[in-house]
Parts: C-alpha cells; sequence; structure tokens
C-alpha cells in the first residue's frame, strides 16, 4: 500500500489583501522581527518595491497587481471619467520600480488590459481587485505544480544547494526552488540543503533559513565563497534557484551570484535547476544580454546593518542580478512544463500549452 504523501507546508503569506489596503511583511526585518506594513495608495507600494520590503519576482508582481487596484480606486474617486488616463501613467510609474523582475512590468499591463475591459462610469475597484486575487491565485497553484515537477527530478537522498531566497517570501505560495525543496523533504527525497548566504541583503541567511526552519526544514548556511568546495567534496546534486526574467533562448537572470554557482556546478558534474512560472518569461527578449540589469547603491556593499564595514574610501560595483546562458541550466521546471535543458523551440512549445 502507497504510503500517502503529507501535506505541503503553506501558512506564509508575503503580499495580501486585508478589507481595503494591502498588507506586505517587511522582509527587511526579518528574522529578527515579523512586521506588517498597511499600504493604502499606488506611491507606498512602489516605494516599497524599491526599497526591499517585498522581494522576489512573482511576489513584486502580485504586490504591482493590487498596487494598481489602489491606484484605480483613488483615480476612480477623483475623477470618475478620466480614471483609466491617469491609471496609465501609475502603472508606468509602478512598473520602473525595479527593472529586471518581468512579473513587475506582467502584472502592471495585465491590470491595465483589465481596466481597458471596465464599462464606462463603472467602478473599476471590484473588476481590477477580482484580477489581482486571480494572479496571486494562479501563483499559488504554479508554485505547487512546479514543486511536484521540479521533485520528481530528483532521486533518492538529494542534497541541494541554493541561492537567495526563492521561497514563500518570494512567492504567493510555497516557492519557486523552496517549493521543488518543500516538496522533496514530505516525498522524503531529501538528505540535506545548503543555503548560500547571498549578500549584500544575506536573503539565504535570513530569509530562506528563516522559512525553511519555520517549517521544520534543517539548512545549513555556506558562504558563497565555500560553494565550490562544498561541491568539490561530493557535497551537492543538485543547485536549485528561482529567476527573475528567462530570455526567449532559456538565459537566466537572477540574484547575482546564480551565474557562479551554475559555472562551478558544471565544473563539479552538479546539476542545475531554475525553478520559475511563465510569467518570468520574456519572450520579447531574444537572449540575456539584453536583460536590463539592476544596480544598487555601493552603501549595501559597504555595510551591513547599518555598519560600516569597508575601509574608508573604499568604492564598490553592486549589481543585483546576473545572467546564467541557457548552456549552463540542466532543467528549467515551469507550471507548464519542464524544459531539459530551455532552448528557444522547448520555451516556445511551454506557450502552446
Amino acid at each position: 500500500m502507497t504510503r500517502p504523501i503529507p501535506e505541503l507546508p503553506d501558512t506564509i503569506r508575503p503580499v495580501r489583501w486585508q478589507d481595503d489596503h494591502l498588507v506586505l511583511l517587511d522582509q527587511r526585518r526579518l528574522p529578527d522581527e515579523s512586521i506588517d506594513l498597511h499600504l493604502t495608495d499606488v506611491v507606498a507600494t512602489g516605494q516599497a518595491i524599491r526599497d526591499m520590503v517585498v522581494r522576489g519576482a512573482p511576489a513584486i508582481g502580485i504586490t504591482a497587481a493590487y498596487g494598481m487596484v489602489l491606484a484605480a480606486r483613488r483615480r476612480y474617486q477623483v475623477d470618475a471619467g478620466g480614471w483609466l488616463a491617469a491609471l496609465v501613467g501609475d502603472g508606468r510609474q509602478l512598473a520602473a520600480a525595479r527593472p529586471t523582475a518581468v512579473n513587475l512590468a506582467w502584472a502592471v499591463e495585465r491590470l491595465l488590459a483589465t481596466a481597458r475591459g471596465v464599462a464606462a462610469g463603472a467602478d473599476p475597484v471590484p473588476v481590477l481587485l477580482a484580477e489581482a486575487d486571480r494572479i496571486l491565485a494562479e501563483d499559488i497553484a504554479a508554485n505547487r505544480t512546479m514543486a511536484r515537477l521540479g521533485a520528481a527530478l530528483l532521486g533518492q537522498g538529494v542534497r541541494i544547494l541554493t541561492h537567495c531566497n526563492a521561497g514563500a517570501l518570494a512567492t504567493g505560495g510555497i516557492g519557486t526552488a523552496l517549493g521543488v525543496v518543500r516538496q522533496a523533504q514530505v516525498e522524503g527525497r531529501l538528505a540535506k540543503v545548503y543555503a548560500g548566504e547571498t549578500r549584500p541583503w544575506l536573503q539565504g541567511a535570513r530569509l530562506t533559513a528563516w522559512e525553511l526552519l519555520r517549517d521544520g526544514i534543517p539548512v545549513t548556511l555556506v558562504a558563497e565563497g565555500a560553494a565550490a568546495w562544498l561541491m568539490a567534496q561530493g557535497h551537492v546534486d543538485w543547485v536549485i534557484v528561482g529567476a527573475d526574467r528567462v530570455a526567449a533562448n532559456g538565459d537566466v537572470a537572477n540574484k547575482i551570484g546564480t551565474y557562479s554557482l551554475a559555472v562551478l556546478a558544471r565544473q563539479h558534474g552538479v546539476r542545475t535547476m531554475v525553478v520559475a512560472p511563465t510569467s518570468t518569461l520574456d519572450r520579447s527578449l531574444a537572449a540575456g544580454a539584453q536583460i536590463p540589469i539592476e544596480s544598487r547603491a555601493a552603501e549595501e556593499v559597504l555595510d551591513c546593518g547599518g555598519r560600516r564595514l569597508a575601509a574608508a574610501g573604499a568604492s564598490a560595483w553592486n549589481p543585483v542580478f546576473d545572467v546564467t546562458p541557457a548552456a549552463l541550466v540542466d532543467a528549467l521546471v515551469t507550471e507548464k512544463g519542464v524544459c531539459q535543458p530551455p532552448s528557444p523551440a522547448a520555451l516556445a512549445a511551454l506557450g502552446a500549452r
């Protein structure tokens, strides 16, 4: 008799609509404090995205969708006849909050398309809120599908190295890369999870470790510089990460350091899996070289926790993302299927499903 697989833990909700406003879990305060921010306008929503209150491509997209609801409510209250034109401007400003994560612009455009279908004179808020709720529900469902598809590629006793945070905190549900980790855990496949610290924001140390431990999954932190030696010692079977944008040829933009891990993985016979919903695919860009790469303030590298670490006078280069060539990705897992490896033809086929 087959033993039933336990239910996946799914209790973290970093983005939610409560009554008439948007609530974000302030991820800058984790793991020390769990603090919610209550937002009532689109300007504050854009600022929260820029300031890393919320991060992770799917979660940013969901936040943007609800931000457009807030914008539409204000515009309709001010001018019931001309709200749509003003909303387009709000959407343009919101989409510029962070340039690399394609889910942001995707969600804004989806809400604008919905807004254009609202009957003349009608209140757009209920219609747009329903669409934002659909985006959240779709992401939750996609996370679960990707978890199953990704875990099916793993053997027994698998040892995983992940990078940044591609879990519940970065999505609407159980996560992309960490969704696969969670699925592997409940299926009894998981032997070990290593999480890279992920400088300069330490998303691995602060966020990935927090949410895995919260779900009872032991995690071992490693400094980025230790990854090569960890692989050389034979302690890693898969590198599993999320993505902020995937070009039409399968090149992947993700947190800075992902490219390094993919290169190291190939050198050491370790496989690399990218887990991302199809909303992260950008078929308008032929290759990763066209993906805009966000840079942030030098202080994020020179300081840590508000304390200066670098020598006075030192400068810093702080790209937030890098691009991993498709040739270094063994499997791209989406809610519509798995590309092994990703290629223009394989990605095009996903669009037909």
